[in-house]
């Protein structure tokens, strides 16, 4: 296996990058950044490709998929001792984890970034919570994870084909959710600071973006060992409307029925169970604890100005 691996979802995009891989190759490789290519087969797969890559000395990994695709990667690389790099080619609906750091979505500039961008270490979460079946489970995410009505907004958005894009199909499926969600009672620790009452999310960031480009915490910084968190209490719907705005643009806060907070450790427990989302996946329930695994992640970046 040659030291750079392309991690290919052939679903990303509503199924255009399987399509268009061979051209997006034809780009890459145009760049300067060529290697073998490994696409996935079915949901989790593209995790296991990228545990096989790294343990067959790959020592760049290229994401060629969206935030879906960076969750299942980081999932995969989780436990080992020395990862290697990861860059990525964005072909993502949302393109959220991306869009904190400013890597492009053309992908030719998104190829040169992978050759010759910077490479910083950023913080990853860890998530323990309440799978499915009813069993104690954990997962890694990337960019933003949330215990509440997000969660099922980002089911929603799942299910629809996104023809319209990300931000389109995150906002129908927002005001959708809404009109039949209710707050639940929360009871919310951040480093052993507490907080409890009812509330519609609990939203636990390492980026700043999450649904199809809302600027949900717009002062997390990925790289400061620290979780952004963002409580959302009983907000009415007039509240989301006026708010909705403010959140592409990173200007909700402070806002009397939200709170901003930091931490390392998070935990959130409700009087019944409420959907857990990482990075667009839903796994499960709480109760959940976040936690954040300092620089577990080395990623390629934009090279910085120089001057």
């Amino acid at each position: 296996m040659s030291e750079t691996v392309f991690l290919v979802n052939p679903a990303a995009a509503n199924g255009s990058t399987g399509r268009r891989w061979p051209e997006i190759a034809r780009q890459a490789a145009a760049s300067g950044l060529t290697g073998d290519a490994l696409l996935s087969e079915h949901r989790g797969h593209l995790g296991q490709l990228a545990r096989e890559a790294a343990e067959g000395g790959a020592r760049l990994l290229v994401v060629v998929g969206g935030d879906g695709s960076v969750h299942e990667v980081v999932n995969g690389l989780g436990g080992l001792d020395e990862a290697p790099v990861v860059a990525v080619i964005p072909r993502g609906t949302g393109g959220d984890f991306v869009r904190t750091f400013g890597i492009p979505g053309d992908v030719a500039a998104a190829s040169r970034i992978a050759v010759a961008g910077g490479t910083v270490a950023v913080d990853l979460g860890r998530v323990t919570y309440r799978a499915w079946d009813g069993h104690e489970a954990s997962a890694l995410f990337a960019n933003v994870a949330s215990a509440g009505m997000s969660g099922a907004i980002a089911q929603r958005a799942n299910d629809t084909s996104k023809a319209l894009g990300a931000k389109a199909s995150y906002l129908w499926a927002t005001f959708a959710v809404f009109a039949g969600w209710s707050a639940v009672e929360t009871r919310l620790t951040v480093d052993g600071e507490s907080r409890s009452g009812p509330m519609f999310d609990v939203v636990v960031a390492n980026g700043r973006y999450f649904g199809g480009g809302m600027k949900m915490c717009p002062d997390a910084l990925p790289g400061d060992g620290l979780l952004d968190v963002v409580t959302i209490g009983d907000v009415t719907k007039r509240d989301l409307v006026l708010t909705m705005p403010k959140i592409y643009r990173g200007t909700h806060l402070p806002h009397p029925k939200a709170e901003a907070l930091r931490g390392r450790v998070v935990t959130v427990e409700t009087d019944e169970p409420i959907p857990v989302e990482l990075d667009g996946e839903q796994p499960g329930t709480t109760p959940a604890t976040f936690e954040v695994l300092p620089g577990a992640l080395r990623l390629r970046v934009p090279p910085a100005p120089s001057g």
